[in-house]
C-alpha cells in the first residue's frame, strides 16, 4: 500500500477549531457496514442507531497539561531566551521524558527556569530527552496550575480556558495523555442518560494517547511505518462485560481508535480476551482482522494518518474516502473538535 492512497483533499475550513456548544450538538455520520447509503444523523441519535445489550467501550484517560513554558538560566538578572516543553511521560518521581524546543541547541546538564521559583536540569538531546524537576514532592499539583493543555497543532492557537473543559472527556480518571480520546468528547450527561435508558451499557479501557498521535507517517510504503509505543490497561471488568454482551448477542462498539487498538492488541496475545497492561505498537491497517469489535465511533481524521488507515482496515479504503468526501461536501467539521462518523 501506498502512502498516497490515503490522501484526500480537505478544504482548511473544515477543520473545527472550536467545539460545538453542547457535547451532543455534533453531526453523525451513520455508515453500515454491511452496505448501503450513508446517512447523516446528530449525536442525539446514537442510542436509536444501537440495541439493547450492545456495550460502547470508551478511554477513560485524562488530558495532563503538560505543555509548559521555560527560560534558560542565564546566570544573571536578565533572564535568558524562551523554552517550550512538553511533557510525555513520567519515568517516576518528578523525571519525565519530555519535547523541548528553544532558538538555540540546548546542551545536556542545561538548566532551565520556570514559574514559581521551579527549576529543571536537560538530558542528552534528542527527539525526547530526560528532563529532570527540582521539588518533585510537590510538582504534580504545580503542573496542574502552571501547565497548559496541549491542544493539537492543526488548531493554530494556543489552548484557552474553554479547553479545560471540552478538551476532556467527562469520565477522564487516568492521567497521563497528552491528547483526548476525541470521540469521547460527544459524550455529555444527556447522551450517557439517553443511553443508559435505551438499555446501551459502557465499560472502559486506558490508553495514554502520545505524541505518535500527531507525527506523520513518513514512508511511502505504509507496511515500514513504525508505530510508537503508548501504555494501556484493559481492565478485568472490561473483559467480563465484553464477555456478558457477546454471550448475549450485543455488538461491541468501540469509541474511538485507541479503544480499537487496547481491544486488538490483548486480543492478539490471548485467547479468549483477557486483562491486560503494558505498551501497544499495534498498527491497523488494511488487511487487519478485527477479533473484538463490532463497530467503531470514531472522529474524521487527517489524510495520510494511521488513523484513518485504522478506519479503512474496518470499512474498506475506498468506502471511507467516499464517506469523507461526502462529509466534505456536507459540510461536517474535521478533526478533534469536528463531528463523528458511526461504522457498524
Amino acid at each position: 500500500m501506498n502512502l498516497k492512497d490515503f490522501d484526500y483533499n480537505l478544504p482548511p475550513g473544515a477543520i473545527a477549531k472550536y467545539p460545538a456548544e453542547q457535547r451532543e450538538d455534533s453531526r453523525l455520520l451513520a455508515l453500515p457496514l454491511a452496505g448501503g447509503p450513508l446517512r447523516h444523523l446528530g449525536m442525539r441519535d446514537l442510542p436509536g442507531e444501537l440495541r439493547v445489550g450492545d456495550l460502547l467501550v470508551l478511554n477513560d484517560t485524562r488530558v495532563v497539561p503538560w505543555r509548559l513554558f521555560a527560560r534558560r538560566d542565564s546566570g544573571g538578572p536578565v533572564p535568558g531566551g524562551k523554552v517550550e516543553i512538553l511533557l510525555v511521560h513520567q519515568e517516576s518521581e518528578g523525571i519525565y521524558r519530555a519535547m523541548v524546543s528553544a532558538n538555540r541547541p540546548l546542551p545536556e546538564g542545561e538548566r532551565i527556569l520556570l514559574a514559581g521559583g521551579r527549576e529543571a536540569t536537560l538530558g542528552p538531546p534528542g527527539i525526547e530527552r530526560e528532563i529532570r524537576f527540582s521539588n518533585p514532592d510537590t510538582l504534580a499539583d504545580w503542573i496542574e496550575r502552571e501547565g497548559e493543555l496541549p491542544i493539537p497543532p492543526y488548531l493554530n492557537r494556543r489552548a484557552e480556558p474553554l479547553d479545560r473543559e471540552r478538551y476532556q472527556t467527562l469520565f477522564a480518571r487516568a492521567p497521563g495523555a497528552i491528547a483526548a480520546p476525541t470521540a469521547g468528547l460527544h459524550f455529555g450527561k444527556p447522551l450517557i442518560e439517553a443511553l443508559e435508558a435505551a438499555g446501551i451499557c459502557m465499560a472502559f479501557v486506558t490508553l495514554h494517547v502520545g505524541p505518535g498521535t500527531f507525527r506523520p507517517v513518513k514512508t511511502n510504503k505504509v507496511e515500514n511505518h513504525e508505530m510508537d509505543s503508548e501504555s494501556y490497561i484493559l481492565p478485568e471488568e472490561t473483559v467480563a462485560r465484553i464477555e456478558e454482551a457477546q454471550k448475549n448477542g450485543g455488538r461491541i462498539i468501540a469509541v474511538g481508535t485507541t479503544v480499537v487498538r487496547v481491544l486488538e492488541t490483548a486480543a492478539g496475545e490471548a485467547s479468549p480476551l483477557r486483562a491486560a497492561a503494558g505498551d501497544t505498537r499495534l498498527f491497523i491497517r488494511p488487511g487487519h482482522s478485527f477479533r473484538v469489535i463490532d463497530g467503531l465511533l470514531t472522529n474524521f481524521h487527517l489524510p495520510r494518518s494511521t488513523l484513518l488507515m485504522l478506519v479503512a482496515a474496518l470499512a474498506g479504503r475506498d468506502r471511507i474516502l467516499e464517506a469523507y468526501k461526502e462529509a466534505c461536501d456536507k459540510n461536517y467539521r474535521f478533526y478533534s473538535y469536528g463531528d463523528a462518523m458511526l461504522l457498524i
